[in-house]
C-alpha cells in the first residue's frame, strides 16, 4: 500500500528542517480574457505571493514557465521526460528526495504537479492540506523573500506509461463499458448553461461532472473526507474497477479528483491533458450540453 499522498500542515513543521525535504510552492493565477479571444487566459506565475510570504525553506515552481510544452498554443501541456527531468533536477530534486508541494487559493495547482511527477515514476510527494492559508491560520512561521532554492539534484524519471491520453484516445473511449470520463469543471460550464472561455459550451460526450470545488472545504481549500469523497464518486458511477479519464479546462483542476481518486485506491486513472481548451475548439470533435 503506498503511502497517503497527503500531509497536514502538523505533519509538515515536524520535517521542516528534514535534509531530504523539497517543499514548493506551486501557485499559478490565471488572468481571464475577455470572450472571444484566442487564448482563455494568460498564465502568471505566482511569485509575487510567494516572496511575500511563503512557508521558510520553499522554493518557487514556475508550472508554465519551466514545466510547460513551449512548444503548443495549449498552456500546460505535459513536456518531453528530458525537459522535466532537467527543471526538477534544477530545483533539486533526487531519488532520496521527499517532496511536499502547496499551492494559494486552490490545491490544484500542488497536485498538477504531483500527478506529473507520479507518470515521471517519482512517488514521494505529498500535497499539503489546505496550502500557505491553513499554515497561516494555525500562526506558523512564514519567511519573506526571493527562493533560496536546493542543491541541484540528479532527477532520472521513471516513466508510467497511460498517465496522460489524446484527444484520439478519449474519443475512442466513449460509450466503452469499463471506462468513465470525468469532467472536474463546474456544473454550469458542464451543462453548458454559461459561455465557455474554452470555445464551444458543454462537455465531452458521455463524460460525468464532478466539479473539483466539490472535494474542497472551508476557506483554507481543505480535501473533503475520504468517507465523503467516496460517496460523491459512486454517485457518478465511478467505481474502483472503471479505467477513469478526468478532464477539465486545462489539465490542472482534473488532477484534484485524481488525486483524491488515488487516495482512494483507484489504480487506473488518466488524464486527458489538452481537456477543453483542446476539444471545445476542435469542431471535429464532438460535443453536447445538458
Amino acid at each position: 500500500m503506498e503511502h497517503d499522498p497527503l500531509i497536514t500542515s502538523t505533519e509538515l513543521a515536524g520535517i521542516l528542517h528534514a535534509p531530504d525535504l523539497r517543499l514548493y510552492d506551486c501557485t499559478t493565477y490565471l488572468e481571464y480574457q475577455p470572450p472571444g479571444s484566442d487564448i482563455p487566459y494568460i498564465a502568471v506565475p505566482g511569485r509575487r505571493t510567494f516572496e511575500e510570504g511563503h512557508i521558510p525553506g520553499a522554493d518557487f515552481l514556475d508550472l508554465q514557465g519551466e514545466f510547460s510544452d513551449q512548444h503548443t498554443p495549449l498552456r500546460f501541456m505535459m513536456p518531453d521526460i528530458a525537459a522535466l527531468e532537467a527543471a526538477f533536477g534544477r530545483h533539486g530534486v533526487g531519488p532520496d528526495s521527499r517532496v511536499v508541494l502547496y499551492s494559494l487559493a486552490t490545491p490544484m495547482w500542488a497536485t498538477r504537479f504531483w500527478w506529473m511527477l507520479r507518470a515521471l515514476g517519482f512517488d514521494n510527494a505529498a500535497v499539503l492540506d489546505g496550502g500557505l492559508e491553513q499554515w497561516r491560520a494555525e500562526g506558523r512561521a512564514i519567511e519573506m523573500g526571493p527562493a533560496r532554492g536546493y542543491p541541484p539534484g540528479r532527477f532520472i524519471a521513471k516513466p508510467r506509461t497511460g498517465l496522460f491520453v489524446d484527444s484520439r484516445t478519449v474519443l475512442a473511449a466513449h460509450g466503452v463499458a469499463n471506462t468513465v470520463v470525468v469532467n472536474a469543471l463546474s456544473a454550469q460550464l458542464h451543462q453548458g448553461l454559461e459561455p465557455s472561455r474554452y470555445g464551444r459550451p458543454g462537455h465531452i460526450p458521455g463524460s460525468c461532472n464532478l466539479p473539483a470545488s466539490t472535494l474542497l472545504a472551508g476557506e483554507t481549500k481543505t480535501f473533503v473526507p475520504l468517507t465523503d469523497a467516496k460517496t460523491k464518486f459512486a454517485a457518478q458511477g465511478i467505481a474502483q474497477d472503471k479505467r477513469v479519464i478526468a478532464y477539465c479546462g486545462g489539465g490542472i483542476s482534473a488532477t484534484v479528483d485524481l488525486f483524491m481518486l488515488h487516495r482512494l485506491g483507484h489504480q487506473n486513472l488518466t488524464l486527458y491533458d489538452g481537456s477543453m481548451g483542446e476539444w471545445a475548439k476542435d469542431e471535429s470533435l464532438p460535443i453536447e450540453t445538458g
